[in-house]
């Protein structure tokens, strides 16, 4: 029923390819229009949108490494390392 298309991003100008597949999920959800840019390109500008990420340092509970967190540390609980946070979790 469906065959691959090949479209031009309206973005960079690359062809990519609109798969038979990606067109029966478009239709299942009820969407018109074809995409009009690659996936780099939609990626690119969803991630735009998004504010970085504020990453944290602080010292491993555990090993007394430095760690680098996406929250904000507080006193009354230990913050691990990825590794040693591993570690615990496989126990």
């Amino acid at each position: 029923m469906y065959e691959d298309k090949t479209l031009v991003c309206k973005e960079c100008g690359a062809e990519f390819v609109f798969t038979a597949g990606e067109q029966e999920f478009y239709a299942t959800r009820g969407f018109q229009n074809e995409p009009q840019r690659c996936k780099a390109c939609r990626d690119a500008r969803k991630n735009a949108a998004k504010a970085p990420r504020e990453m944290y340092k602080t010292v491993c509970a555990n090993c007394g490494k430095e760690a680098v967190i996406p929250f904000q540390p507080t006193t009354d609980r230990p913050v691990y390392c990825s590794e040693c946070y591993a570690s615990m979790k496989q126990k």
